[in-house]
C-alpha cells in the first residue's frame, strides 16, 4: 500500500503557499473553465481547498484530487486576478509533481513523454514519419486555414479540424545559424519551439527575415529541444529536467542580448518555470537556468522594447485590411506582454488594427487540456471566435502558435473566412 503519509509530508512544503488564499472567490469571476461548469473545484479556491484536505489527513481520494488538478487550462487568470497574490500556478504545478512522484505516470503518458519527447532526436524522427504519413489518414477542411480533419474516428482528433504536420520540418529547412550582429548591435538566440518546428514553420522563418532585417545577428543551434511544458504539467519532472538540460546544452555557453521565442507558452516557460523548479538541478544548472530565463523574451517585446520598431503607428493605406490581436494568457497574464505586439500590428501600413471584444479571455487551448477535455475546450474556444468574427477583422493576430491552433480549429468548424497568422509573419510580410 502507498504511503499516504508521505504524500502528506511532501504537499505540506505548499502549505505557505496555499495558506496565503483569503478563499475570497474571486478567481471565480475569471476563470474560464468555471464559466462552463460551473463547478467549485475547478476554480483556483476550490483546488486549494482539495489539497488542504489532503495535506491534512481529511481527505483520502488522492486520484480524485489528482483529476480536479488536471482539470485546468493553467492560464493564469486567477492568478494575475489574486488580490492576495496567490502563486497558483506555482502550486498547481509542484503538487502535480507531488501527486505524479506519489501515483505514477499512465502508461500513455509515460510512453509520450519520457519514450519519446524527453529524447529530442527521436521524437523528431517520429514526427517526421507521421508527416510523411499523414495523407492517408487526413482530409482538407478549409483551404483558406489550411485545416485538415480526420478520415477516421479517432479518440485523438474526433470533430477536430487541425493543422497538419509540416512536410519540412522548422529545423530541417535551416539547420543551425550563427550570424554576427549587424547595425543593430545586437544578437540574439532564436528558440523557436516545438509548434514552430513541427507545424509551423513559417513562423520560424518570419523570425529570421525580421532579424536580419533590423540587422539583428543570430545564434541558433540544431540541437534544440522542448521547453518541457508538456511534461511539467503533467507531472512528470524528470522528463522536464532532461528537456531543460538539453537546452541549457545547446544555448547555455555562447554570448547573445536575448533569447527570443514566437511562442507565449515558451517564453513564460523558459522565464518563470524554469526558475520555479531550479532547486531540483545542480548549482551550476541552475545558476544557467536563471541567467537564461532573465534574457527569455516573446520577439515582439525583443523588437519593440529594443527600439527596433518604432513605438509610433503608422497610417494605415487606404483600402488596407483590418487585423485584430487574441492575447495569449501565458504572454499577458504572466509576462505582462501585451502593447508590444499590438505596435508590430500598427506599423503595417496594409493593415488597419481593430481591437476585438475579450481579447486577453482565454482561447480554450490549455495544451493537454484540449487534449482531455475537447468539448469544455471547444466551448470556450467558439466564444473566442464569436469575438473574433464579431470584430470584422479579416485576419486574427496572435503570439501563439497553440493559440492559433485553437482558432483556427473553431474557425474552420464554422466555415468563417478569417484568417489566423502569427504578429511576426504578419510584420515580416510588409518588409520589403
Amino acid at each position: 500500500m502507498k504511503d499516504l503519509q508521505k504524500l502528506v509530508t511532501m504537499l505540506k512544503t505548499l502549505e505557505d503557499q496555499m495558506t496565503v488564499c483569503m478563499h475570497c472567490g474571486l478567481c471565480q469571476s475569471v476563470c474560464p473553465l468555471f464559466a462552463q461548469t460551473l463547478n467549485e473545484a475547478d476554480v483556483a479556491r476550490g483546488k486549494i481547498c482539495l489539497l488542504g484536505g489532503l495535506s491534512s489527513e481529511m481527505l483520502k481520494d488522492v486520484q480524485g484530487v489528482k483529476e480536479r488538478l488536471d482539470n485546468c487550462l493553467m492560464c493564469g487568470s486567477c492568478a494575475a486576478n489574486c488580490p492576495s497574490g496567490v502563486s497558483a500556478l506555482e502550486i498547481f504545478l509542484k503538487a502535480r509533481v507531488i501527486l505524479t512522484a506519489y501515483q505514477g505516470l499512465s502508461r500513455t503518458r509515460r510512453m509520450i513523454l519520457r519514450g519519446a519527447l524527453a529524447h529530442p532526436r527521436l521524437f523528431d524522427r517520429i514526427l517526421e514519419i507521421g508527416a510523411r504519413s499523414q495523407s492517408f489518414f487526413v482530409s482538407p477542411a478549409s483551404e483558406l486555414l489550411g485545416t485538415s480533419c480526420s478520415r477516421i474516428m479517432s479518440p485523438f482528433i474526433g470533430k477536430r479540424h487541425f493543422m497538419p504536420l509540416a512536410d519540412v520540418p522548422f529545423h530541417r529547412q535551416q539547420g543551425s545559424l550563427d550570424t554576427p550582429a549587424g547595425e543593430s548591435g545586437l544578437k540574439a538566440a532564436f528558440y523557436y519551439g516545438c509548434l514552430t518546428d513541427k507545424i509551423y514553420p513559417d513562423i520560424g522563418n518570419a523570425v529570421l527575415k525580421v532579424l536580419r532585417y533590423h540587422g539583428v545577428g543570430v545564434w541558433m543551434p540544431h540541437e534544440q529541444a522542448c521547453c518541457g511544458i508538456p511534461a511539467l504539467s503533467s507531472g512528470d519532472l524528470p522528463s522536464f529536467k532532461e528537456l531543460v538540460r538539453a537546452n541549457l546544452k545547446a544555448f547555455g555557453d555562447r554570448d547573445f542580448d536575448a533569447l527570443v521565442t514566437p511562442c507565449a507558452t515558451c517564453t513564460s516557460t523558459i522565464r518563470e518555470f524554469w526558475p520555479m523548479f531550479a532547486g531540483e538541478f545542480s548549482e551550476d544548472e541552475a545558476a544557467a537556468i536563471k541567467i537564461l530565463a532573465a534574457k527569455t523574451t516573446d520577439i515582439s517585446a525583443f523588437l519593440v522594447d529594443s527600439g527596433l520598431v518604432s513605438d509610433k503607428s503608422v497610417e494605415p493605406a487606404v483600402n488596407s485590411a483590418t487585423i485584430t490581436y487574441h492575447d495569449p494568457c501565458h504572454l499577458k497574464k504572466s509576462l505582462k506582454i501585451s502593447a508590444q505586439p499590438r505596435r508590430l500590428l500598427q506599423n503595417i501600413p496594409s493593415c488597419r488594427f481593430v481591437e476585438m471584444n475579450e481579447a486577453d479571455s482565454c482561447c480554450g487551448s490549455g495544451g493537454s487540456f484540449n487534449l482531455l477535455h475537447y468539448e469544455t475546450s471547444a466551448a470556450i474556444g467558439m466564444r473566442k471566435r464569436e469575438n473574433i468574427v464579431a470584430s470584422g477583422a479579416a485576419t486574427v493576430a496572435t503570439s501563439c502558435p497553440a493559440c492559433m491552433m485553437q482558432m483556427t480549429d473553431m474557425l474552420s468548424r464554422r466555415g468563417d473566412t478569417v484568417a489566423v497568422r502569427h504578429v511576426i509573419e504578419a510584420y515580416a510580410a510588409a518588409l520589403s
